[in-house]
């Protein structure tokens, strides 16, 4: 039976990073707070169209690539973002959630939005949503929620730049997602799975039935390899609007992929009938590729022609490509490094990838879920990389307490040693001294976006000098 610890009921107080070090980005979140949280999404379109009419339809100031699906959505709208970027036009780019501060939702040409720039379009907001919030009020309605708001915001700062194209990535969902207001030209479906089942569906087809809400009318939809039943939906849903469908491993592939240091070496042959030379991805895991595939793919229908991407776009286009909280090394002696995946499809590429990617002999995991995810399957998919568990709360009320965690753990991963801790640091503090113990040992702090956010500032603030 696995061991049990408990140490100090410190609680740990996340940096405010979503508005770290600058006070107009800390009101706009602060007012942002206050409003319905984004993890309580309300299934509806109409008042976030209502808003954004009133200030002025700012999301139909630029073409638009939007991307849905289950993981990978982040990592895909980073590739494509930097490759159109690598072509020279300005872009835009919108992520949910953020790992540490807020402005990292909203990019301008690979940056975080300056924090008064943000502070400006808050400020352009503030009539419409008080015309808006007054309607549904009257109307027996809740009022805007935090990411409709955030999304309307997002699409001003991007009109106000000007973009010439922005990359979306959505929410939860699609047919009723916030940034579902788009008419986007080119639709993207990373590979879909199950969460957030108690909102979008107890089976595959029901969650991609919502997700392919986000393909219009002519419109060329682009989808990574997908449960049959997935394709389905997508397939139904372009035949309906008569959209173009390109499919990966049908109509364009992966042909290469083979570990390089810092990452990997990958051939694509595209949709445009191109056989790309190898190029390097300064990513780790078979997943990666995949979404790279996916992302180049994305951004020639863009340009809408049977013209491939220029060989020195795509080097340059991927050479300076980033994905923060995905295998991001946070600091050594020992070695540390953080991963958001945070349901059982993602920690099952996340188990892929390090024994690929790195030859470590044992493996301490500081694991910490949200209650409303699947705990006791993100624990079993990651059983196979875990030689010593601490399990510890995130810094949200909506986390999975410690005693909870460790139940599940100890039934998911058995023969293990497992730890409670109360805190991050103090759930650090044990893995490192545990992994300092041995040659060949690291730590790996996964199973949460927050919990992610949490390491990364933590080691900033204790300066570890990597992340």
């Amino acid at each position: 039976m696995p061991a049990i610890s408990r140490g100090s009921n410190q609680v740990n107080s996340h940096m405010i990073g979503e508005a770290s070090g600058n006070d107009s980005a800390a009101r706009v979140y602060e007012a942002l707070l206050e409003r319905t949280g984004e993890a309580n999404p309300r299934p509806r379109i109409d008042p976030v169209r209502r808003l954004a009419e009133l200030a002025g339809s700012p999301q139909l100031s630029f073409p638009v690539v939007q991307v849905a699906g289950t993981n990978g959505k982040t990592s895909t709208s980073r590739a494509i973002e930097s490759l159109l970027r690598a072509h020279g036009l300005r872009t835009g780019l919108f992520t949910s959630p953020h790992l540490i501060d807020f402005s990292e939702r909203f990019q301008l040409d690979g940056e975080p939005v300056n924090a008064d720039v943000l502070a400006a379009a808050w400020e352009e907001l503030q009539l419409p949503l008080q015309v808006v919030d007054a309607e549904l009020v009257a109307a027996g309605h809740g009022p805007i929620t935090f990411f409709e708001a955030l999304v309307v915001l997002g699409f001003t700062i991007f009109a106000d730049a000007p973009v010439e194209v922005a990359v979306i990535e959505v929410g939860m969902g699609g047919e009723w997602d916030a940034t579902n207001i788009v008419d986007a030209e080119v639709a993207v479906f990373t590979p879909i799975d199950l969460d957030h089942t108690e909102i979008l569906g107890r089976d595959i087809a029901t969650v991609a039935r919502t997700k392919a809400g986000i393909i219009k009318p002519g419109c060329t939809v682009v989808t990574a390899v997908q449960d049959p039943a997935a394709l389905t939906e997508i397939e139904a849903a372009a035949a309906k609007h008569q959209a173009r469908l390109l499919v990966q491993g049908r109509d364009f592939r992966l042909a290469e992929d083979r570990l390089a240091v810092g990452g990997r070496q990958i051939g694509v042959v595209s949709a445009t009938g191109q056989n790309y030379d190898p190029a390097f991805v300064p990513l780790h895991g078979k997943h990666q590729a995949e979404n790279i595939t996916l992302a180049i793919a994305a951004v020639e229908a863009f340009f809408g022609s049977e013209r491939p991407v220029p060989e020195e776009v795509l080097d340059e286009g991927l050479g300076q490509l980033t994905s923060p909280g995905r295998l991001q090394l946070i600091g050594n002696d020992p070695v540390v490094y953080v991963d958001s995946a945070h349901n059982p499809h993602g920690a099952r590429a996340l188990v892929e990838a390090v024994t690929e990617s790195f030859n470590f002999e044992e493996l301490a995991l500081v694991v910490g879920v949200l209650a409303e995810k699947d705990a006791a399957s993100v624990l079993a998919a990651l059983a196979p990389i875990a030689h010593q568990v601490t399990v510890t709360p995130v810094d949200s009320a909506r986390t999975l307490d410690g005693e909870a965690l460790f139940e599940l753990a100890s039934s998911a991963i058995p023969d293990t040693l497992i730890e409670v801790a109360h805190s991050l640091p103090e759930a650090l503090d044990a893995a490192r001294a545990w992994a300092g113990g041995a040659d060949g040992r690291a730590v790996l702090v996964v199973g949460s976006v927050l919990l992610a956010g949490e390491a990364i500032a933590f080691s900033r603030s204790e300066g570890w000098g990597i992340a």
